[in-house]
């Protein structure tokens, strides 16, 4: 759809235009399509595109944006979302989650480095392990096949509405964990289990077929088991730092000969919302067992 044009405004062929705005005619054919910047006029006999004048700021004003590699439908909400504040209110909002992304990855180079310049024994220094006896518990538990950016904010639901659910289930009886049966990363997607110590197991499988079906709810008896697990902090929990972590425990376990008897799992001891950066959280940990010793 063109515009409505004003007789004695000035119209400018694409080529005008591509150069007074400083984008090429291909990329206004591209937001034209997009509805980003739509020509003033289209000549139904020739097809040729007109632009007013007066649209060279916004022209210009998506060039500079795509300068900072947003994408299409971000530039979209900058330039239509009103005047010259809201539209820079959205411009920090966007170079916020920029700035967070890169941090992250230069934390994850930081940490690569180490690895491959052969400094993880002294990464994982920073980490005490030892072993905890875990008791035989119920638990009421929620799946889902999930990709690491979705995990944080699905750990924090699952967990919360579980905790909701142990009320009909005798109470909340240990401290809520999130176990990994596969590996949850930007291109794996588990499956990642979280669970919930509860204290009847009749009420638990009662209400998980009652009102837990929705979501896949389960009910089962984790039995005892001896983990191997350090303590981190909540700025510790973030990515890489976490793997470092579990790197740590596995470390620490083969210097022991301690074998996996279970997937690795997250125990959230702590009150998430209430806790500083530097404040402990978590055990990472993994279910272990003697190594058998072989026949000679």
């Amino acid at each position: 759809m063109t515009e409505n044009v004003d007789v004695d405004e000035e119209l400018l062929s694409i080529g005008a235009f591509a150069a007074r705005s400083r984008l090429s005619a291909k990329a206004l054919r591209l937001y034209d399509r997009l509805g980003l910047l739509a020509p003033a006029r289209v000549d139904a006999d020739t097809g040729y595109r007109y632009y007013r004048a007066g649209q060279v700021e916004r022209a210009r004003l998506v060039a500079l944006l795509r300068q900072l590699d947003m994408p299409l439908a971000r530039i979209a909400e900058v330039v239509d979302a009103g005047d010259g504040a809201a539209q820079a209110g959205r411009l920090d909002a966007y170079w916020a989650e920029v700035e967070a992304r890169h941090a992250a990855q230069r934390t994850l180079a930081d940490y690569l480095r180490g690895r491959l310049s052969g400094r993880s024994l002294e990464m994982y220094g920073k980490f005490t392990v030892d072993t905890v006896d875990v008791p035989e518990q119920v638990v009421i538990a929620e799946s889902r096949h999930i990709l690491a950016d979705e995990l944080p904010a699905w750990i924090g639901a699952s967990l919360g509405r579980l905790e909701e659910g142990a009320r009909a289930c005798g109470g909340v009886t240990g401290s809520p964990f999130v176990v990994y049966h596969s590996e949850v990363s930007v291109e794996s997607d588990g499956p990642a289990e979280a669970c919930v110590p509860v204290a009847d197991e009749a009420a638990a499988r009662a209400w998980a077929a009652e009102r837990g079906r929705a979501r896949e709810t389960t009910v089962r008896v984790e039995p005892a088991m001896r983990l191997a697990r350090t303590r981190i902090t909540k700025a510790q929990v973030a990515h890489p730092q976490i793997l470092a972590a579990f790197e740590a425990v596995e470390e620490w376990m083969r210097e022991r000969g301690l074998t996996y008897a279970g997937p690795c799992r997250e125990i959230y001891f702590a009150d998430w919302d209430a806790a500083g950066p530097q404040d402990p959280v978590c055990d990472v940990a993994f279910p272990v067992a003697e190594a058998k010793a072989t026949a000679g």
